[in-house]
């Protein structure tokens, strides 16, 4: 006979539960990534896949790796693929063929002369430099460890596909809140999914394109790296792919090309950042609208973590935490009503 009652079984049963569970999410750390990845791309074609599986009756294993594919081809392949770009670009780059020291002298003098500030471009480089070795290092680091991260999304993303049913209905049943807060839950997931990662490189990709347009206009070499460049900074709100034209417009400046300089610095301030703002207000009257400082907060969060995903999955990681802590007030506030009632 066990020396342990029901209620001391059940707490011990817990405490194991929860002990192991630990050890578990401490293993997975390393695939957190896939994980949530595999998340963000469920939640974006779940609506393709109910339309082709249940629908139409397509079958599920095939409409699966449909899905798949399309995701590898519409997002992962062109997101590497523009990555390794600019990362090759850098590398590529002979600085001792570059007036470099002649551009930071004349940026530096005009700086100086103008804004009281002579060391601008020396202490602007230096920033630049910090940044973009945080926003590489995913890339820069081992190709087996980036493969073996998509490969587990994929595998993840396959039977949440292929299982959705038995999958959500696990979702709904361990859920720690009721059924109808789950489902608001998962709306609000879903529409924070959306406006994050669809929204924003609808965003990303459209000012990329018009900044690239205006340095290839104005004569600055290599529109299309730069273009590059202002797709990853676009995900930064307060930053921006306007903000590229300010230094471009100051070494037009020191060329002694002022109307060029004045004409790009309108172009990028004025007309990419206007693009910027009505396709925001679109977005947000259409899917959700995700705060400035949500994006500005998760992009610091998600570098460290994520690398330049965490340009992506950073906002998402804390929009779902943000959404976690309304459920709870909800609960709690609900909880409150129900003891006052039963108190009476």
């Amino acid at each position: 006979m066990s020396v342990f009652n029901y209620k001391q079984r059940n707490n011990i049963i817990l405490a194991s539960i929860i002990i192991l569970g630990c050890f578990l999410l401490y293993a997975l750390s390393s695939l957190f990534s896939s994980i949530l990845g595999a998340v963000v791309l469920f939640t974006i074609f779940r609506p393709l896949y109910i339309n082709l599986a249940e629908n139409k009756g397509w079958n599920r294993s095939l409409v699966a790796l449909l899905i798949i594919f399309i995701s590898l081809i519409v997002i992962v392949i062109p997101f590497l693929t523009l990555s390794i770009m600019v990362v090759g670009k850098i590398s590529s780059i002979n600085l001792k063929d570059l007036p470099i020291d002649q551009w930071i002298s004349k940026i530096d003098a005009f700086a100086g002369a103008n804004l009281n500030q002579p060391h601008f471009a020396e202490e602007t480089l230096q920033k630049l430099g910090t940044f973009a070795t945080g926003l590489f290092p995913s890339i820069l680091g081992s190709a087996a460890n980036t493969i073996l991260t998509l490969l587990v999304l994929y595998i993840i993303l396959y039977f949440m596909f292929t299982q959705i049913r038995e999958f959500e209905a696990g979702l709904l049943k361990y859920a720690p809140f009721r059924e109808q807060h789950a489902l608001k839950f998962a709306n609000a997931l879903r529409d924070s999914t959306y406006s994050n990662v669809l929204g924003q490189g609808i965003i990303a990709l459209t000012q990329g394109i018009l900044l690239a347009n205006g340095f290839w206009i104005f004569g600055i070499p290599d529109p299309i790296f730069w273009g590059v460049i202002a797709i990853f900074i676009s995900f930064l709100p307060v930053v921006g792919a306007p903000t590229l034209c300010i230094p471009a417009s100051i070494v037009l400046f020191a060329q002694g090309h002022n109307w060029q300089g004045v004409a790009l610095l309108a172009y990028g301030l004025l007309f990419i950042g206007n693009i910027d703002n009505f396709l925001r207000m679109i977005i947000n009257k259409r899917v959700a609208n995700t705060h400035p400082i949500i994006s500005i907060i998760g992009v610091f969060i998600g570098l460290p973590l994520f690398g330049i995903l965490g340009l992506v999955f950073g906002p998402v990681l804390l929009s779902y935490f943000l959404l976690l802590m309304e459920i709870y007030e909800t609960n709690r506030m609900a909880a409150d009503r129900l003891e006052r009632i039963n108190s009476v």
